[in-house]
């Protein structure tokens, strides 16, 4: 039978809940434990598929093709595993699923109430996580933080499973924040007390408190909380802000967390081995050079929104013993040809993203990238850039888009589906998950993954257009990877180019710390090739003002 430990947060949100469990997880597969995560989100969507990056952040992709939340990728890179749809669970999920079962009469005309009938559906959600993945111990971080009035149905399930589960069968861990008042000149532990007390009020009393601080805790503090909360000396756990999330498995390591959650839990475990993760963290604390790449995106003051092209990159660099500095470039500033953000960079990353907010000036960079030779990666919305700049400016078709854009226009490089003939049958939905790829010999697409077929996650509707096939091949627009029928191509790069391949898929999603994505590993060494090289790189300039057709969008 699985192990449960139940992750919450108090005092604020974004406090570090996800990346500690995370990081939890990473210690216990350290110690040949087979581990599993959930999330759990209070909120009434059914999943953060529909809502805004700004509201969500990423939205992260599964290959069972459930849109869940960002947690889920820090999980996936921290245990390089990957997860299902049962590791996202959302109050809109479970009422939805009550709701249906009432309507069918399968609770046989009983009064529907939160307990038990929802609770017990949050139970069985847990469960099926244990019994599915047959995982000794099963993590299971609840979204939000504790007083949230839409999360009361979670704690109290989690109350009844501690019961039922038994003494040694659950652990119930809290993440709280010790501010730092400048005034006094001192952390204050109030909150989390206050923290600790409404938890306990749900009838759920934790067994460790992991204090994020972004100051050192004293000894003082810890056992004040310890007394305070009622927790063992041993349980109260410093969690310093570090400058990588990378280095929080070794922080809590070094804090002995792993091996009080092995005792508490009487769970057989090997000794401790955090060697290669400590050489990950080495690596990224002294990098041997830099490189710059500009990721352009619509988001980009909000980091979250593309929160795995960012770890992609930092995957990719450790690899190649770089730092990889970012350079957040808003695509709307390049919109009227003013490339100036643009100057110096050794890399240009495209991401994916929906709407035709910024389009033009992402287009402005994949025409700086393929004429000034600058390695460029465009991800999902990235290759239909790709495509229309090259149909502009290599087929002379001014108006050419995507028919998500325009539909008017006379040339739909980039269309639904069921807009092109020859593969009416496949439908115009959207594409979410896992899919095969054939990699075309020869190309740097097939050189990067060096295996024939590869699987790799969508989400998208907008595909490229067969009808165009021929004619971007002819001007160097070579289609590298094609789904196994030939109709669909997934990646496309330019002939003669250091370095420029774009997706259909979201390879971001397949990237690990310890195993950086195929892609991102080449696309950051031709960047450290150009900068070596001394070539174009550098060379970007703000004259290429209208370089871009303006198309009809």
């Amino acid at each position: 039978m699985p192990k449960y430990i139940f992750v919450t947060g108090g005092v604020v949100s974004s406090v570090g809940k996800g990346i500690a469990t995370a990081a939890i997880g990473r210690i216990l597969k350290s110690r040949g434990l087979s581990v599993s995560i959930q999330k759990l989100d209070p909120y009434l969507n059914v999943d953060p598929g529909t809502m805004s990056p700004y509201q969500h952040g990423e939205v992260f992709v599964t290959d069972d093709g459930s849109e869940t939340d960002l947690d889920l990728g820090h999980y996936e890179r921290f245990l390089d595993a990957n997860l299902t749809s049962a590791s996202s669970v959302t109050s809109g999920q479970i009422y939805e699923t009550v709701l249906g079962k009432e309507r069918r009469g399968d609770y046989l005309g009983g009064t529907i109430q939160p307990i038990p009938h929802v609770t017990n559906e949050i139970k069985e959600r847990i469960r099926a996580v244990g019994s599915e993945t047959n995982a000794d111990v099963v993590l299971v971080e609840v979204g939000g933080t504790v007083g949230d009035i839409e999360g009361q149905p979670f704690l109290e399930a989690i109350r009844q499973m501690r019961k039922e589960e038994g003494r040694n069968g659950t652990m119930s861990i809290h993440v709280t924040l010790l501010p730092y008042l400048g005034a006094s000149g001192e952390l204050k532990t109030k909150p989390t007390q206050h923290s600790v007390r409404e938890l306990r009020s749900m009838g759920i009393q934790p067994d460790v408190i992991i204090c994020r601080s972004d100051r050192p805790v004293a000894d003082e503090l810890k056992a004040k909380i310890s007394l305070f909360c009622d927790v063992e000396r041993e349980g109260v756990i410093p969690l310093l802000t570090m400058p990588s999330i990378y280095e929080v498995p070794l922080v809590l390591e070094e804090a002995n967390l792993g091996d009080y959650v092995i005792e508490h839990l009487q769970l057989k475990a090997a000794k401790r081995d955090m060697d290669d993760w400590r050489q990950l963290v080495t690596a990224l604390q002294h990098p041997a050079r830099e490189v710059t790449v500009a990721v352009v995106g619509k988001y980009v003051e909000l980091h979250d929104a593309y929160i795995s092209v960012r770890e992609s990159l930092i995957h990719a660099g450790v690899h190649h013993n770089t730092n990889v500095s970012i350079r957040w470039v808003q695509s709307e500033r390049l919109e009227h040809g003013d490339v100036t953000p643009l100057k110096g960079v050794d890399g240009i990353v495209v991401p994916g993203g929906f709407g035709e907010r910024g389009f033009e000036g992402k287009l402005q960079a994949a025409h700086v990238a393929r004429t000034q030779r600058i390695p460029y990666l465009g991800l999902c919305l990235g290759l239909q850039v790709m495509v229309v700049e090259a149909a502009r400016n290599l087929l002379h078709h001014e108006d050419a888009n995507s028919s998500e854009f325009a539909p008017e226009t006379s040339h739909p490089v980039i269309s639904l589906l069921s807009e092109q003939e020859d593969v009416t049958q496949k439908g115009a939905t959207m594409r979410l998950g896992a899919y095969p790829c054939e990699l075309v010999p020869g190309t740097r697409a097939h050189a990067a993954y060096g295996v024939a077929e590869v699987n790799e996650r969508h989400r998208h509707r907008y595909e490229f257009n067969n009808a165009y096939r021929d004619a971007l091949a002819e001007v160097g627009i070579v289609p590298s990877g094609l789904s196994p029928d030939g109709q669909l191509v997934e990646i496309c790069e330019v002939a003669g180019h250091p370095f420029m391949v774009a997706t259909q898929f979201h390879p971001e999603f397949r990237s690990r710390p310890l195993r950086p994505h195929p892609l991102f590993r080449d696309f950051v060494g031709a960047t450290i090739e150009g900068k070596a090289g001394e070539g174009d790189a550098k060379a970007v300039t703000a004259d290429v003002s209208g370089a871009v057709a303006s198309g009809s969008s």
